[in-house]
C-alpha cells in the first residue's frame, strides 16, 4: 500500500497528532533493489547476533568478562536495528511512512538510548581488553562477575539518563508544525525542529543536554578506547613470542574494526555538516 506525501501531510500551527516519514527520494527500481539489500543486511545482522548469544549461553567455555560483554553489544545491536530496520525497509516501499507521535517518540528514545550505551559498551569492552593485556596478573581479581555486572548497569544507567532526559525536553510541550519528516525514522533534529516548546527549553537542551551528552556518551568514551589502545599495542610490542604478539593482535583487532565502524558511522552522520552530505545519506 503507498502513502501519497501531499494527502498525509500538513502544515499548520495545530499540535499533531500523526508524522508522516518521507523516506529516500529515488527511482522505483531503485528503492525496490534497495530494499532486498537492507533487508539482506538486517537479516544477516539479526542472524549473527542471535548466534553469538545462543554460543554464549550454551557454552560453558565461553562465560568469560570478554564474551559476556560481547554478548551484551550483540543484543544492543539487535534491538538497535530492529527499532530502525522495519521503517527503512517500509519507506523503501510506500512513498511514506505514517507513524504516530507516541510510536515516533518511543522510537528516538529507543534509539538513543540504544545508539549511547552501545557507545559505552565499546568503552568497557576497550577497558576489559586493556586488563587482560597490560595487567594480566591482576586480570582474573579485577574483572569478577560482579564488577562486569556494574560495568554494564553503568552503561545503561548513564545513557538512559539522557535519552529520557532529551525525549522528554522534546516531546513534553507537543508537536506542532509540518507533519513531514524528511527522514526514514524518528531521529533528534526533525524532532527538535517541530517540537513546541518554549525558547527556555529550547536554549537548554541546545546549550546543556546535547553538549553534555556528546562529551559523555561520545568523546569521552572514544578518547578513552583510544588511550587504551596506545596502552595495549605498547604493551603488545613488549611481548617476546610472535604466537603471543599475533594472537593478542587477533583479540584486539575485531574490536576495533567494530570501534572504528560504528564511531565512523556517528561522525559521518553527526559531526559533518548536512551541506556536505547527500540528502539521502543524511537520512540513515
Amino acid at each position: 500500500m503507498n502513502f501519497p506525501v501531499n494527502t498525509t501531510s500538513s502544515c499548520n500551527q495545530s499540535k499533531i497528532t500523526e508524522f508522516l516519514l518521507v523516506g529516500f527520494s529515488a527511482p522505483r527500481p531503485l528503492k525496490v533493489l534497495l530494499f532486498f539489500i537492507f533487508l539482506v543486511i538486517y537479516v544477516m545482522t539479526l542472524g549473527v547476533n542471535l548466534m553469538i548469544i545462543a554460543l554464549y549461553l550454551g557454552s560453558h567455555h565461553l562465560r568469560s568478562p570478554m564474551y559476556f560483554f560481547l554478548s551484551n553489544l550483540s543484543a544492543t545491536d539487535i534491538l538497535l536495528s530492529t527499532t530502525v530496520g522495519p521503517n527503512l525497509l517500509s519507506t523503501f516501499l510506500n512513498n511514506g511512512n505514517p507513524m504516530s507521535v507516541s510510536a515516533c517518540v518511543t522510537q528516538f528514545f529507543a534509539y538513543t538510548f540504544l545508539t549511547g550505551g552501545e557507545c559505552l559498551l565499546l568503552t568497557v569492552m576497550a577497558y576489559d581488553r586493556y586488563l587482560a593485556i597490560c595487567k594480566p596478573l591482576h586480570y582474573a581479581t579485577i574483572m569478577t562477575n560482579k564488577h562486569c555486572l556494574h560495568l554494564v548497569i553503568w552503561c545503561w544507567v548513564e545513557t538512559i539518563i539522557f535519552s529520557l532526559s532529551g525525549t522528554i525536553m522534546t516531546s513534553v510541550s507537543g508537536f506542532c508544525g509540518c507533519n513531514t519528516l524528511d527522514y526514514v525514522y524518528c531521529d533528534f533534529a526533525p524532532l527538535l525542529k517541530a517540537s513546541c516548546s518554549d525558547a527556555f527549553v529550547m536554549a537548554s537542551v541546545a546549550t546543556l543536554l546535547i553538549p553534555a551528552g556528546v562529551v559523555l556518551l561520545f568523546l569521552s568514551p572514544l578518547l578513552f578506547i583510544i588511550t587504551t589502545y596506545v596502552s595495549i599495542f605498547r604493551s603488545i610490542f613488549k611481548i617476546s613470542s610472535e604466537t603471543g604478539r599475533q594472537k593478542a593482535f587477533s583479540t584486539c583487532g575485531s574490536h576495533l574494526t567494530v570501534v572504528g565502524t560504528y564511531y565512523g558511522m556517528l561522525i559521518s552522520k553527526y559531526a559533518v555538516p548536512s551541506k556536505m552530505q547527500s540528502g539521502n545519506i543524511n537520512k540513515l
